[in-house]
């Protein structure tokens, strides 16, 4: 699913919202979860899973045209744990 049919999946679900309601907060909703990664937090929904981030140490990494090592600077990365209830569902038969 990509964020247009997100966006238009709420809408449905939400027929007394104006599109641009809709949108807002979807976008308010993504941005809250940005910025509490950015400050080193976390944000847990409870059924669905975990964003938190990672730390990744610097490392020689090589480019891959020309084959020349190249230093990588150690950063943070988003990572996702999903729930028991989402583990459940994704392997349900």
């Amino acid at each position: 699913m990509i964020r247009s049919e997100l966006l238009l999946a709420l809408a449905a679900d939400n027929p007394d919202l104006r599109p641009e309601e809709v949108e807002q907060v979807v976008e308010i909703f993504f941005d809250e979860i940005a910025a509490r990664l950015a400050d080193g937090g976390r944000v847990e929904l409870r059924g669905f899973g975990t964003f938190s981030t990672r730390q990744r140490d610097a490392r020689n990494g090589r480019n891959p045209r020309t084959g020349d090592s190249v230093d990588v600077p150690a950063k943070r990365v988003p990572y996702f744990k999903p729930g028991k209830e989402m583990r459940e569902r994704l392997n349900a038969d």
